[in-house]
């Protein structure tokens, strides 16, 4: 299986979601005193993963 870079950001844009996704749910389950902060760590991957999935056919 070789992969590309698109699979590559396609993966990583994915794997950012996931983590920024539980790292939103540990805050609003789990740490409710600490949502706020949660919350915007796992914003910041999701943009994170928002802007690989951009990049994705253009590099």
């Amino acid at each position: 299986m070789g992969m590309n870079k698109n699979s590559i950001f396609a993966w990583a844009s994915f794997i950012l979601f996931l983590i920024g996704s539980a790292l939103i749910l540990l805050g609003v389950f789990k740490y409710p005193e600490y949502l706020v902060e949660l919350t915007l760590a796992g914003l910041g991957f999701i943009t994170i993963g928002w802007a690989f999935n951009a990049l994705k056919g253009r590099v």
